[in-house]
């Protein structure tokens, strides 16, 4: 069972590290750090009731009524189990009790399941970003209208 939390001094460390697990340009730890004191960011993790470890997390800067997806990460032994679409959930509720009116991210062109993820959430391909990995692989923009938002 999986019990949700805010991202918190006490849990940044793991998040990073499952950030390194999960992604081959990942964030430092002082930038997972900084967004302790980020007034604009809501984090959430989602840890294991069972083993203690952190199995997910995700994040949205939140500015006016706009907002970006920062990241979204599932630990691969937790993948497949719809830990992604819950955290995902949890962060459009955020946007949508902020009143948030538009959210958007960037997922790289190869994750077909992110893709298909933020697909069954409604948000739609709205752009492409030429090399922005790695100045190597490009990014899909991504966009919704909380109109589009639900419970």
């Amino acid at each position: 069972m999986i019990k949700f939390e805010m991202l918190s001094a006490d849990n940044v460390r793991e998040v990073w590290e499952l950030e390194k697990r999960c992604f081959d340009d990942p964030w430092t730890y002082n930038m997972f750090e900084s967004e302790l004191d980020n007034r604009i960011s809501v984090y959430i993790v989602g840890r294991d009731i069972d083993s203690g470890a952190v199995a997910a997390y995700g994040g949205v800067w939140m500015m006016y009524d706009s907002a970006d997806i920062t990241n979204v990460a599932v630990a691969p032994e937790y993948r497949r189990g719809g830990l992604g679409s819950e955290i995902l959930r949890l962060l459009m509720k955020v946007c949508a009790e902020h009143g948030i009116k538009a959210v958007n991210l960037e997922v790289k062109a190869s994750n077909s399941a992110a893709l298909a993820l933020y697909e069954k959430f409604g948000f739609v391909r709205c752009g492409l970003r030429k090399k922005y990995y790695h100045n190597t692989e490009d990014a899909v923009l991504m966009c919704m209208e909380t109109s589009e938002i639900s419970d």
